[in-house]
């Protein structure tokens, strides 16, 4: 029994180095991956690799000016200040200069004041920094609080309480936000409008995967209850990309604010127009069609629930009909990162007389379920409608033809 015990230890440490050594070696592989990025060309790994070098410039910087140029025998908060606003884009780091500057004016006078009132190094720290903690929550700092509190810390930890010594350290942190404000304003600032077009294009393209992989249960005659709440599944994480969308364009309105101008032919991206914000709603339409439509195919294939599926060749014509249409999703991937091979299939005379062929044989098909019971008709009428409707949003034009 001891010995079993022992062997399945054995196996369980066995197993738990066999994950770790996995994990280490997807870790190696995605640094690779961001390495060879940042060699290929300009993407988010290059930005993150520019911005982290603005930010150790702006600390070296600070760094120089206080110790060496202003002989600060203290120069501390300076390069600290200077190294924390590099943020993401010139806005923020106005906003967060100010914010933090507040925190750490607040910091040094609180912990100044129960220097004064302890004379003691522990009893001010035991004084002030619980009031300051909990005044870091305060919505006004944002996520800036804390260098209240960290402030005075150092405030105390210094010994040199005055009111010399208070102006002295608001006066490097006051220097610090300049150069690491301006560092972020005047070298390479961020601009983020790629963001925004590459999620666009990666929606477009993991729709029309969605659609092709639906399609292709349909015409395999793969389709059963697993495989289309599997799709389902899949088709509701199109929602994260969305999302990600929508946060990308937040970011892009707000990496534009104080960057026109001269600051703006300084940036380091190409800076060609944003796809219109119009393009954001048709792709949450598009989005929701899919999900639509993958969500009724998975009630039909569950057995338990009351409507019944069409027949599988019916559902055969409807997987071409997807097929075409994953096809007009990736012709849109392609045109929005200006790519070769952009042109919208829809807009091919074959491909269009194909889908109203099919679109025609579904419509037929309609007809002839009626005749077997209005649960039948309802699945087939329902898919009929989600796709014409992602028919409308992937060709405008066809709403007129």
């Amino acid at each position: 029994m001891t010995r079993v015990i022992d062997e399945t230890r054995d196996r369980g440490s066995a197993g738990r180095v066999a994950r770790a050594a996995d994990a280490v070696r997807w870790e190696a592989r995605s640094v690779g991956r961001a390495a060879r990025a940042v060699v290929r060309g300009p993407g988010r790994e290059r930005d993150l690799l520019v911005q982290s070098l603005k930010a150790a410039l702006a600390a070296l910087l600070a760094w120089l000016v206080a110790q060496v140029w202003l002989d600060d025998p203290m120069a501390l908060m300076a390069p600290w200040v200077a190294l924390v606003l590099v943020q993401a884009t010139v806005y923020s780091s106005l906003v967060q200069g100010a914010r933090q500057f507040a925190a750490i004016c607040v910091g040094a006078l609180v912990a100044s004041g129960a220097q004064a009132v302890t004379d003691d190094n522990t009893g001010a720290i035991a004084l002030s920094v619980p009031v300051l903690v909990l005044l870091s929550n305060w919505p006004r700092f944002g996520d800036q609080g804390i260098y209240a509190a960290t402030t005075a810390v150092f405030t105390i930890a210094s010994g040199t309480v005055s009111a010399t010594a208070v102006g002295h350290r608001l006066g490097q942190a006051a220097l610090g936000a300049a150069i690491g404000v301006a560092v972020n304003a005047l070298i390479l600032p961020p601009v983020h409008l790629r963001d925004v077009r590459e999620n666009l294009a990666a929606l477009a393209r993991e729709a029309g995967e969605v659609l092709h992989a639906v399609a292709g249960d349909l015409k395999e005659d793969e389709w059963d209850a697993q495989s289309a709440v599997g799709r389902l599944d899949t088709a509701k994480r199109l929602q994260d990309r969305l999302d990600a969308l929508h946060s990308a364009r937040g970011w892009s309105r707000e990496s534009l604010r104080l960057t026109s101008g001269i600051l703006r032919s300084l940036h380091r991206a190409p800076t060609e127009a944003l796809p219109a914000e119009d393009e954001d709603e048709r792709f949450s339409r598009i989005t929701g069609h899919v999900t639509a439509l993958t969500r009724t195919l998975a009630v039909a294939a569950d057995e338990e629930r009351s409507p019944v599926a069409p027949d599988a060749e019916v559902l055969r014509s409807y997987g071409k009909l997807l097929e075409l249409l994953g096809d007009s999703c990736h012709a849109e991937a392609h045109r929005l990162l200006g790519e070769e091979g952009a042109a919208d299939p829809l807009l091919d005379e074959r491909t269009e007389a194909a889908m109203r062929d099919l679109h025609t044989r579904l419509q037929e098909g309609l007809t002839e379920q009626a005749g077997k019971g209005a649960a039948r008709t309802a699945v087939l009428g329902t898919l009929v409608l989600q796709a014409e409707n992602l028919w409308s949003d992937l060709d405008p034009g066809a709403r007129g033809r």
